[in-house]
């Protein structure tokens, strides 16, 4: 699913009503409609609605709601900030429109502020994704005051389209006034701002709504930025044919383990292998060897000469994928071993038609990286690195917001011509050419040690399997969080452990 901007939904808009054709405030209806339908979908008529509407189209959206919630037997009262003279033409044609089945109040100061009851519905539909600036005045007043309410856990608040306040493509400045709703329920696509980490208290829990804009225009806007949902994910995995056999889907070196993290190895392997590789070796030293060939049967164990951590690297020419990272330390002869790795990747192969081993790298492979700068250079194209945000940061350097951390990502990634899985809620997968996809799975329950190792053993999996990197860090990802929600379904959030999601990865 795309994520557009701002611009970009505006001439979507603007497209849909002159090719359609259809007139603004028939648009209106539809966007109105399709949000009520969710609404009535969540919310029986059992509890009052309180719709808090802006001057401009978000508020025209606000009382044509309004209006079709009566009409569904909802106990609705509308109110109107008047913040300003103008009003909108769309806006005024739901006003008489609406005002014929209910008194329509009006906010001019906050001393009109209504009374809140328990159990009330709050539509926040005073700003759309149009803001610019910082709410002031009446409105700030207003917003303060349902945040107050929000705050007794009183009432429910559902923001259409965009929370106000909230801007949709840049970064609040600091200390806004935003609503801070329970649900946001956005028109065809969704905001940049929803899916970054800071935006989460004014977003809440996000839904799109299709209102039937031209499906043609939206498929030819171009957009650097991609929403990872299961239509997404499934279109990119291959059938397996009947007569495939192991060699056909490649050969996996996963490196892994240093002593007292060899469980890193573990639950690499472990993924690796539910991923569909055909053949793994685990290289692990020699305090490891016991542990890999206990726990995981299925893969073969390849030892290090040091019996604590890995020290050098052995050939590389039966393997389609390299994963490095899990539990490996950073022993001074580790790095050594790491650089070699590098080394060895540069060179050319034996004849033309050889081809290097695929690259994922992780946790203390990157750690590496980042105190040891120079080996960045020497990254093959096209590696697959998945840092979380603190390792991200040690690599790129500090962010002021999530919009700068986006640019950082966006330009570590052309800049290395790698591929960066940005972990964390919404995993963001960055490709050279600029494009970022955030990821649609996964919960909290997943912040637990060795979901990371795990995702590395998925992602090399993939690429042992000649899946592109883009292609096996998105499926990777993709699979990865849905494999966590299963296991929350039957753990728990709380209780899931990374063992847990190891067993819940299904093909």
């Amino acid at each position: 699913m795309k994520i557009l901007d701002t611009a970009q939904i505006r001439a979507l808009d603007a497209y849909t009503i002159q090719h359609e054709p259809i007139a603004s405030v028939d648009l209106m209806e539809r966007a109105s409609l399709a949000f009520t339908a969710w609404f009535a979908g969540r919310f029986d008529n059992s509890r009052p609605v309180k719709v808090f509407c802006g001057l401009g189209n978000n508020g025209g959206d606000g009382l044509a709601i309004a209006r079709l919630l009566v009409a569904k037997k909802y106990t609705v009262s509308a109110y109107v900030v008047d913040y300003a003279d103008k009003k909108s033409d769309d806006f005024m044609s739901n006003y008489e429109r609406l005002s014929k089945l209910v008194i329509i109040q009006h906010i001019k100061s906050i001393n009109n502020f209504p009374l809140v009851g328990d159990n009330d519905i709050v539509i926040d539909a005073i700003f759309g994704s149009g803001l610019t600036r910082p709410v002031e005045g009446l409105v700030k007043e207003v917003i303060d005051l349902m945040q107050e309410e929000k705050a007794t856990e009183r009432v429910t608040i559902v923001s259409v389209d965009i929370a106000s306040g909230l801007y949709a493509d840049s970064p609040n400045p600091e200390g806004s006034t935003i609503v801070q709703p329970d649900y946001t329920v956005a028109f065809e696509v969704p905001k940049l701002a929803f899916l970054l980490p800071r935006n989460a208290p004014f977003v809440g829990e996000w839904h799109c709504v299709d209102i039937g804009l031209n499906k043609a225009f939206l498929e030819k806007t171009p957009t650097k930025y991609v929403y990872l949902d299961e239509k997404l994910a499934g279109s990119l995995l291959k059938p397996r044919s009947k007569y495939s056999h192991k060699g056909t889907f490649g050969h996996a070196l996963l490196i892994a383990g240093s002593y007292g993290k060899v469980g890193a190895a573990v639950l690499a392997a472990r993924a690796c292998l539910r991923s569909g590789v055909g053949l793994l070796t685990v290289r692990v030293p020699q305090c490891g060897y016991e542990i890999i060939q206990t726990t995981v049967p299925e893969a073969m164990a390849l030892t290090d000469d040091s019996y604590e951590q890995f020290t050098f690297v052995p050939p590389l020419q039966p393997y389609n994928a390299i994963g490095i990272g899990p539990g490996l330390g950073k022993a001074p002869e580790t790095l050594k071993a790491l650089s070699d790795l590098l080394l060895a990747l540069e060179q050319p192969g034996d004849s033309p038609d050889e081809k290097h081993p695929a690259l994922v790298m992780d946790a203390d492979a990157l750690n590496l990286l980042s105190e040891n700068r120079e080996l960045l250079k020497r990254l093959p194209p096209g590696t697959v690195i998945t840092p979380h945000p603190k390792e991200f940061e040690r690599l790129a350097g500090k962010a002021e917001n999530d919009f700068e951390r986006l640019e950082l990502l966006k330009d570590f990634a052309a800049g290395h011509q790698i591929y960066v899985v940005l972990k964390g809620a919404n995993t963001a997968v960055a490709s050279p050419d600029g494009t970022v996809y955030f990821n649609s799975t996964g919960n909290p329950g997943m912040a637990t040690g060795g979901t990371g190792d795990i995702l590395t053993g998925m992602i090399t999996a993939l690429l042992a399997q000649q899946y592109p990197p883009l292609e096996a860090a998105l499926i990777g990802v993709y699979q990865h969080g849905l494999a966590g929600d299963r296991a929350a379904a039957q753990r728990s959030q709380s209780a899931m452990t990374a063992s847990d999601l190891v067993e819940a990865i299904e093909w």
